[in-house]
């Protein structure tokens, strides 16, 4: 895929190159466990960052649909470089929408040419989806700088992000503790350079192992109002419109069962399996289960359902889950030889559980999912 930028810009593509790239950081990323220098630098330098940035801030002006489709063709690679570019996206597409004139004007650009990576920290550490409280927390002071507290685990390019998208929550003074009252949320923009923002690559993780998913700690971190995204306590309206727009998670794991998909064939084709019908059954209906993941992302993308920001939670949850089977069924077909140490399948399978755990979670995305049946007086959702 390759796309004119603006005037003066370098042309955005996912090169044949890039793809090597990619896919060597992949199996590397396996081994190690860490970030691959290369692919990263390959993804800063490619233009692919600058799908969600308006054009008139430098950017392609990518609507979901394109940023889907991206994240796809990425994963299909790389599903560790697909995630920190659909983070970077998310956050990009938000800035675009509620940003001020001068967060746009001093962001954006930079998030086009691959100048800042950026990253969400919304996760908690030690809190479950749907809790009433969380450990993370900003207070406004006089001056009206805000003093952020906390630690946010679970963070997609945690010490290689150049800025952070933090989630935490802003208790009014009048709150009082115990009321069983959900505290409103804010969304903050801090600069890896934030005084008291501390990222760590602390976690090990079984899958996406080249994400650089670490911990983000706040400490007596500082940051000024104009770091505010957003009204205060409104984080809950920009995570509802950010899922109405329609780019999705879903997309990481339809590439991720595209390279699956892609490597069992190849196999079969290789060892002689594809000469027997019943294998070439079961690679149809697999490719088939494929399409139909395909199918409801770009749904998503395309928010021509009644409400697209249920379609989204539908295309995450459906893809995911896709992703898994379809991996977990190819190793069936491909037998002792997709069992072994440095396998494809093994890692592309540990991929796919990583999305389905990411924000918001399968289970989280049933939860909200079966909310939206109740009447308007029932429980919203929330997360």
């Amino acid at each position: 895929m390759s796309t004119d930028r603006s005037a003066g810009h370098r042309r955005a593509g996912l090169t044949a190159t890039l793809r090597s790239t990619l896919r060597e950081a992949a199996q590397e990323s396996a081994l190690t466990g860490r970030p691959n220098a290369a692919a990263l630098s390959g993804l800063r330098e490619s233009g692919l960052l600058a799908t969600a940035v308006p054009k008139e801030y430098g950017g392609l002006g990518g609507s979901a649909p394109e940023v889907n489709r991206v994240v796809e063709q990425l994963a299909v690679a790389n599903p560790s470089i697909a995630i920190i570019a659909y983070q970077h996206c998310s956050v990009a597409l938000r800035i675009a929408v509620w940003g001020t004139p001068a967060q746009k004007a001093g962001l954006l650009p930079r998030l086009a040419d691959g100048s800042c990576l950026a990253a969400s920290a919304w996760s908690e550490a030690a809190s479950r989806p749907g809790t009433r409280h969380a450990d993370s927390t900003a207070v406004q002071g006089g001056d009206g700088h805000w003093t952020l507290q906390g630690v946010k685990a679970f963070t997609t390019a945690a010490c290689l992000a150049d800025l952070y998208l933090v989630l935490v929550h802003t208790p009014p003074p009048t709150t009082a503790a115990g009321t069983g009252r959900r505290e409103p949320r804010t969304f903050f923009l801090l600069p890896s350079s934030t005084p008291g923002l501390y990222p760590e690559l602390s976690l090990d993780l079984a899958g996406m192992r080249g994400s650089a998913t670490g911990v983000v700690s706040l400490r007596h971190c500082s940051a000024p109002d104009t770091c505010r995204l957003g009204p205060p306590g409104d984080a809950q309206a920009i995570i509802a419109e950010g899922r109405a727009t329609g780019a999705t998670l879903g997309a990481v794991a339809v590439g991720i069962a595209q390279a699956a998909m892609d490597y069992a064939v190849q196999h079969a084709t290789h060892s002689g399996l594809l000469a027997r019908q019943l294998v070439r059954h079961r690679l149809t209906d697999l490719a088939t289960r494929l399409e139909a993941a395909r199918g409801i992302v770009e749904r998503a993308g395309a928010c021509t359902a009644p409400r697209p920001e249920l379609t989204t939670l539908h295309s995450k949850l459906f893809a995911s889950t896709t992703a898994e089977e379809l991996c977990l069924e190819a190793a069936r077909l491909l037998g002792s030889s997709g069992y072994q140490s440095g396998a494809v399948l093994p890692r592309l399978l540990a991929d796919a559980r990583g999305v389905s755990l990411m924000g918001p979670s399968n289970e989280l995305c049933r939860q909200l999912l079966a909310l939206s049946w109740l009447n308007k007086d029932g429980p919203k959702p929330t997360a």
